[in-house]
């Protein structure tokens, strides 16, 4: 009878804190410039990773952003300034996933104080490779060279040259399949590229090289497709969220971003990563999550 009873008590226990937890109605997951919340009587700078209540007002000042992800899973931008009562803009919300919640909270936990910390903490213990090329190229390990979509955003640096570039396809039997210059330290890849369409069904290799010096040069990166059973499963995983995510705006594809990450779509996340700092470039939180992303992921060395 006391089992029982222990047993009850813990059981309306764990469902009061499960309760507790899931009283808020939007969490924020990105913000910039003047954007303050109140909660009671006093104004206060809104955080991220804060929630938000729904007797809670927010407040923009002129050029702030905010983004916020409803409890249901639900994203909202704000842009305009202006006073907004938390509960009018809960009405405002659509059905959303719960699933996409799933990811939001690993993007805050990536994100925070503590996981920077401890990045900072295991980079100082790791030896480094004495090999470095002469043009480090920010795309991932072969392990992870999977790619969902049809896009690769190539970003380098060099200590050797300043370029221009040539950023060189070939397939895996090493015939080049195209080769094209840039100024820039930057290149964008379309898969459905004629030149390369046919041969990006199975995989492609990469390198990038100085115009004026050849034997200045990247390593090869790979770039393959998915397996079918693999991207049966992510097509499944997309499923669940894309619905909630399908508006083109910069907020969505940083929550974009951090679906792929935990998928280990690290080519994927790249781009939504440079799509939402192009749709809201002076929102200066996405520049530093991807700079933590590439860092974490061990894309890019630390300075």
């Amino acid at each position: 009878m006391k089992i029982k009873l222990l047993a009850t008590v813990l059981a309306l226990v764990s469902g009061s804190f499960t309760l507790l937890a899931q009283d808020y109605a939007f969490r924020v997951i990105a913000n910039k410039g003047g954007v303050e919340y109140k909660s009671g009587d006093a104004w206060q700078p809104v955080k991220t990773g804060a929630s938000l209540q729904a007797s809670d007002e927010v407040k923009l000042a002129d050029n702030a952003y905010l983004g916020l992800v409803h409890k249901t899973g639900k994203p909202m931008e704000i842009r305009e300034s202006g006073n907004y009562k938390v509960a009018d803009l809960a009405s405002k919300v659509g059905r959303g996933s719960s699933v996409l919640n799933k990811y939001t909270d690993f993007i805050l936990s990536a994100n925070s104080a503590e996981a920077k910390k401890n990045r900072l903490a295991a980079t100082g213990a790791v030896t480094r490779a004495t090999f470095t090329p002469d043009i480090k190229v920010f795309l991932p390990e072969n392990q992870y060279a999977g790619i969902f979509n049809k896009t690769v955003i190539i970003n380098w640096e060099s200590a050797k040259t300043q370029g221009p570039f040539m950023v060189t396809v070939m397939s895996m039997y090493e015939d080049e399949l195209m080769k094209e210059e840039t100024p820039e330290s930057r290149y964008r890849l379309d898969l459905s590229n004629p030149k390369i369409e046919k041969e990006s069904k199975q995989a492609l290799l990469v390198i990038v090289s100085s115009k004026s010096d050849p034997n200045i040069k990247s390593g090869r990166y790979l770039v393959k497709n998915l397996s079918d059973d693999e991207s049966a499963k992510i097509k499944t995983a997309w499923a669940e969220i894309s619905g909630d995510v399908k508006d083109e705006t910069a907020l969505n594809k940083f929550l974009q971003a951090g679906f792929y990450e935990e998928h280990k779509l690290f080519i994927d996340a790249i781009a939504a990563y440079e799509d939402a700092i192009r749709m809201a470039p002076d929102v200066d939180l996405y520049k530093e999550a991807y700079e933590e992303f590439l860092l974490r992921n061990k894309l890019k060395a630390p300075k």
